[in-house]
């Protein structure tokens, strides 16, 4: 039997925005958002919280996810999100003492994407037959391909050489979100990431 999970990486001490995983918006917790999406798609074994903050657990069982332990690793503001994930897929198989085929990480800031956007991309995926597939946007008017940093004296420094390409001609670049992200197991057990080759 295939089994996927779903991972909802949320801890408790986010800097930019204090407690944003259990901020209100439009009348219930942040993470509630994703746990419901992700039960309403009907595609998951388990829909999981890993944290290490006892009230986004709290509130993630309310929502009605699984959260039957505490984030161990990875509970820091500079570790790659993809190893929190990684971490709570092999506390997840310990705890469950099975082995999951499909894991897919939804972000808990995320709350506009839908169960049919999470099943629609998990189509998407299985099709492919894809080892890793991650959700991003097109960049529209403020497009990158003219970016510019400041340099020591505070001068503006285009990033590319482009002064002559007009930005229709130039090539269309993509921004990921953290809204849906899946990959095989054995893939992100042995890259740690969701970038796999």
């Amino acid at each position: 039997m295939v089994s996927t999970i779903a991972i909802i990486p949320a801890r408790g001490g986010s800097k930019r925005i204090p407690r944003k995983n259990v901020t209100p918006f439009l009348g219930k917790p942040m993470i509630s958002w994703t746990i419901e999406a992700a039960l309403k798609s009907g595609v998951f074994e388990n829909v999981l919280v890993s944290t290490d903050d006892n009230e986004i657990a709290e509130i993630s069982i309310e929502s009605g996810a699984q959260v039957p332990f505490l984030r161990e690793n990875y509970c820091d503001d500079i570790s790659p999100i993809s190893l929190a994930t990684t971490s709570a897929l092999e506390q997840a198989e310990a705890f469950y003492q099975t082995k999951f085929d499909k894991v897919v990480q939804l972000m808990p800031n995320c709350p506009l994407r839908t169960s049919e956007d999470i099943k629609n991309s998990l189509s998407v995926f299985n099709e492919k037959g894809s080892l890793t597939q991650i959700s991003v946007f097109k960049y529209g008017w403020s497009n990158p391909w003219w970016a510019l940093e400041l340099n020591e004296n505070g001068s503006p420094v285009k990033l590319f050489d482009n002064k002559n390409v007009r930005s229709q001609d130039l090539p269309e670049l993509f921004c990921p979100t953290g809204a849906i992200w899946i990959s095989r197991r054995d893939s992100l057990l042995n890259n740690r990431d969701f970038y796999a080759e």
